[in-house]
């Protein structure tokens, strides 16, 4: 992990959807909390827009961050995120207190490599159907990777990229491959092109009809 997220946090007293109201429309920040790690959950308040402009980073998903409140750092993740319905607003977020010694349940984002470059897609005219983006990992917090690369350069036509093709991390788990074969799901496929497929079936019965008429 490359990157590091540092979260500004504020002591919040009042609460109750009154007090939330407030402190987004006046302060122009947003209530969250931070719980978990055999401690009581804490109320806090983060700056709306610098928790807006962290989100646009893939990565901050998928990393531990830092809650520093009254001077003190707290490793977390982020668990949970509310958005306004209709207006592009954060509404709350939830954070959860991690452990080194501990492992973490994180959803992590798949990175396909090589795709254009695919023989399967660039001299043969296959397209990637792509079944899941991201992946729910257990590792120690330490071990939780940015992402994890799909590499599509040896990918044949019609061959299905499963949970357990994948490449890990040494110390990264996939959760779903715990619960056993059955939930071994597919990531990524490729494919002819459904229109393609029926123009070479039309061709190859053309052919045929042709040979038998000589």
């Amino acid at each position: 992990m490359s990157q590091e997220f540092v979260i500004e946090a504020f002591p919040r007293g009042d609460q109750g959807r009154g007090a939330s109201r407030r402190l987004r429309r006046e302060e122009r920040k947003i209530p969250a909390i931070v719980y978990g790690g055999n401690k009581e959950a804490t109320p806090i308040a983060i700056w709306h827009n610098e928790l807006k402009k962290a989100l646009e980073n893939e990565a901050f998903f998928s990393h531990v961050l830092t809650i520093e409140l009254d001077g003190k750092k707290e490793s977390v993740i982020l668990k949970d995120l509310q958005r306004h319905p209709y207006k592009p607003l954060l509404t709350h977020a939830d954070f959860l207190r991690v452990d080194k010694d501990h492992e973490i349940h994180v959803n992590v984002p798949l990175h396909f490599i090589n795709e254009d470059s695919a023989p399967a897609i660039k001299l043969q005219g296959g397209v990637a159907n792509h079944q899941i983006t991201e992946v729910e990992v257990i590792c120690l917090p330490q071990n939780l990777p940015e992402f994890i690369e799909v590499d599509m350069a040896d990918v044949d036509m019609d061959k299905v990229v499963h949970l357990s093709d994948l490449k890990l991390p040494e110390g990264v788990r996939i959760a779903a491959l715990l619960q056993g074969e059955d939930h071994d799901l597919p990531v990524v496929a490729i494919h002819k092109p459904r229109g393609a497929k029926v123009d070479e079936a039309t061709e190859g019965e053309e052919g045929e009809e042709g040979e038998s008429k000589e």
